[in-house]
């Protein structure tokens, strides 16, 4: 069956289930869920934990190392990857915003990379527009 967790969960039954309830994210319902049950004694090991939540031990053990470390508010911090920075920023993209709200707007992304180049002096990549 796995080894016995040896966790200590600091919320109480009460707040869990509410939490679990009005969880925005199916993130953080899956993660409230498995604090839930572990509060109340449904699953008391990872191998339960992960085939009730259809997860791969690994992710729980890194939820519960979450919730370790940072308590409920580390375990529900989903990070997001940063993406590429905007090429067309501040002023820049002010007057791009003007120039597409004009009657006559632009008639192809070519019209418009262009203009960022004609105008602006940035030169970006077709597939960029």
């Amino acid at each position: 069956m796995g080894l016995k967790l040896q966790v200590e969960i600091k919320q109480s039954r009460e707040e869990l289930e509410k939490a679990v309830k009005y969880a925005a994210e199916a993130s953080s319902k899956e993660r409230l869920q498995m604090l839930y049950w572990l509060k109340t004694g449904q699953a008391t090991s990872r191998r339960s934990l992960a085939e009730r939540l259809g997860r791969n031990e690994a992710t729980i053990t890194r939820w519960l190392k979450k919730y370790k470390d940072g308590g409920y508010r580390g375990l529900l911090e989903v990070k997001q990857a940063p993406g590429k920075k905007a090429r067309v920023t501040g002023e820049h993209l002010e007057r791009l915003k003007r120039r597409l709200s004009e009657p006559q707007g632009f008639h192809s992304y070519s019209e418009i990379q262009q203009w960022l180049m004609g105008e602006l002096g940035l030169n970006i990549a077709y597939k960029t527009v």
